[in-house]
């Protein structure tokens, strides 16, 4: 077995996939904000495959930690292990703000077409809107890091046309008090640093153009670009799909399962 044997069709799982993917976004020497679930698999495979050097900073206040095995979530204490920075939320926000973060993996309940994300209420926010969550670090985030990666689940209800409400800006955003959609650059001006690099679904991999529009990169086995745009409420761009995802390798898979997350503590 190779690095490079890549799984047959029914040797891996859809989350599986999802890691890997999210994993190979990573490039060697990035800093990295992770936050719980599916963002800790990919960095720490990342780490492990084709980003060593890659530097985790935790939300909850760790920087290039480097557990045995994966923690539970960003407050675990095994995101200390062999860290450089055990601080705290404060000091963790202060790197973003100063421009020190490359990447950072975040999820959302909507995305639109832009790359606008809503973690705080669907349908509006008062007084119909069903809330949620809310921002947390979602906001400053994907607004302060240089590049974001989505991970989300592919319903046509939560990749709109048009968030109901907009949490994190992506890159056309309403410019205040017109409401009218201009390049996020217009809005930041100096402090613009960047913007959404890709959304990756259990259907496919998303990218976006230069007028900041989100089209369909690659498309997971089993699905169909067609299949694809049916799950989305805009008019998504499928002209420029250049193939399928690549698949794991039973190698990703032997890490994920043996060395990252031996307890199932997100892997089935």
């Amino acid at each position: 077995m190779t690095n490079k044997d890549y799984v047959k069709p029914g040797d891996f799982k859809p989350i599986d996939l999802l890691a890997v993917a999210a994993a190979r976004e990573v490039n060697d020497g990035e800093v990295v904000f992770a936050g719980t679930g599916l963002p800790m698999l990919a960095i720490m495979l990342a780490q492990l495959t084709s980003a060593p050097s890659a530097v985790c900073i935790y939300e909850a206040g760790t920087v290039d930690g480097r557990p045995i095995s994966l923690p539970t979530s960003v407050g675990d204490a095994r995101c200390a292990y062999q860290a450089s920075i055990a601080s705290g939320l404060f000091d963790v926000f202060g790197q973003l703000q100063r421009g020190r973060v490359d990447l950072a993996f975040l999820g959302g309940a909507e995305i639109d077409q832009y790359g606008n994300v809503n973690t705080t209420a669907m349908g509006g926010y008062y007084p119909m809107g069903k809330r949620l969550t809310g921002s947390g670090g979602n906001n400053d985030i994907n607004a302060l890091a240089k590049r974001t990666v989505f991970i989300m689940i592919q319903e046509k209800r939560r990749f709109v046309e048009r968030c109901s409400y907009i949490t994190s800006p992506g890159w056309r955003i309403p410019k205040w008090p017109e409401g009218d959609f201009v390049h996020k650059r217009e809005v930041y001006g100096k402090a613009f640093r960047g913007g959404p690099g890709a959304v990756i679904s259990n259907m496919g991999v998303f990218r976006f153009d230069d007028d900041g529009i989100m089209y369909l990169d690659t498309v997971h086995p089993g699905f169909t670009p067609e299949q694809v745009k049916e799950n989305c409420s805009f008019d998504l761009n499928i002209s420029r799909v250049s193939g399928k995802t690549e698949l794991p390798t039973y190698r990703d898979l032997e890490l994920l399962y043996n060395d990252i997350d031996p307890e199932g503590i997100f892997l089935p």
